[in-house]
């Protein structure tokens, strides 16, 4: 699978996203401590509350107090971060030494492709947020689209750091669990945001 992407393109991406959806609001937005308030609350549901709220109080002006923007900023912020990772292993499965060790040298190729599936994941996991319609329901079923996929990210994310599990300590496996830790981090924490705004919507 190919999966190098240039991270400017996902830079374009994600922001032309942001301001897609800054420009196409009616109603002006409140002050910006109480979408900073509203982020802070809703991250106090994910495993990584820290984590959180980092990564995504710098978009308090773009969310609002809104469950679904939220939801979407996250899912954007954690494909950026996906694909920086996934762009990182791919270039170094080629390149580092891995001390004579095949599994060591296995568990970077596992990585590689396994973060592969993830950025497939969360790409579709966004362009479903971007597309969202309707209500109660039929909103619920699109949702269920984005809660499978992020969880399938989450899954493959997992299996890259689980691959490591009996390979001899080195630099490689610990600059690779490291980083792959961060993504896993923001990925669980938009699965947290996207069931939080599930649960927001009303059915009959």
């Amino acid at each position: 699978m190919n999966i190098h992407i240039p991270s400017i393109f996902i830079t374009f991406f994600f922001f032309f996203f942001l301001s897609t959806t800054l420009t196409t609001t009616a109603t002006p937005f409140p002050p910006k401590s109480n979408g900073t308030n509203f982020i802070r609350t809703s991250c106090k549901t994910t495993l990584y509350p820290k984590t959180c709220i980092k990564s995504l109080s710098g978009y308090s002006s773009a969310v609002q107090q809104d469950p679904g923007r939220l939801a979407r900023v996250a899912i954007g912020v954690t494909l950026f971060k996906a694909n920086k990772m996934a762009q990182y292993v791919s270039n170094i499965s080629g390149q580092a030494d891995y001390g004579g060790s095949p599994r060591m040298a296995a568990a970077v190729h596992d990585c590689r492709e396994v973060f592969g599936d993830a950025l497939d994941n969360i790409r579709d996991s966004l362009r479903q947020m971007r597309r969202l319609s309707g209500s109660g329901e039929d909103l619920r079923f699109q949702l269920s689209n984005v809660q499978t996929w992020m969880s399938s990210a989450l899954t493959n994310e997992e299996t890259c750091t689980d691959g490591f599990e009996d390979t001899p300590d080195s630099g490689v496996k610990d600059d690779v669990c490291g980083r792959a830790v961060k993504v896993k981090e923001v990925t669980s924490n938009a699965l947290a945001l996207v069931n939080r705004f599930v649960d927001t919507i009303q059915t009959p």
